[in-house]
């Protein structure tokens, strides 16, 4: 058996919590999968706690003081 066969028998009976955590430790070839915030949000679990009335009316502001032009663009936030 070759290593990409044990490796994908390994995979397959793995979790798919299990399986994102190996991911994080793989590396990957050149040029895919630099991102690992993007790769972990990717295979992270969907947030299925329900929203509290304070966390929606909250939400709700932001979207408001968005639409008025109240927000600060990523690039212009200096990291200290």
């Amino acid at each position: 058996m070759t290593a990409k066969e044990k490796l994908r028998e390994l995979v397959n009976r793995m979790s798919e919590r299990e399986a994102a955590a190996a991911l994080v430790r793989l590396p990957h070839p050149s040029g895919v999968g630099d991102d690992q915030v993007s790769e972990l949000l990717d295979v992270a679990p969907l947030d299925d706690e329900p929203v509290t009335p304070e966390e929606e009316e909250a939400a709700a502001e932001a979207r408001e003081a968005y639409r008025r032009g109240e927000f600060v663009m990523a690039e212009n936030i200096a990291l200290r």
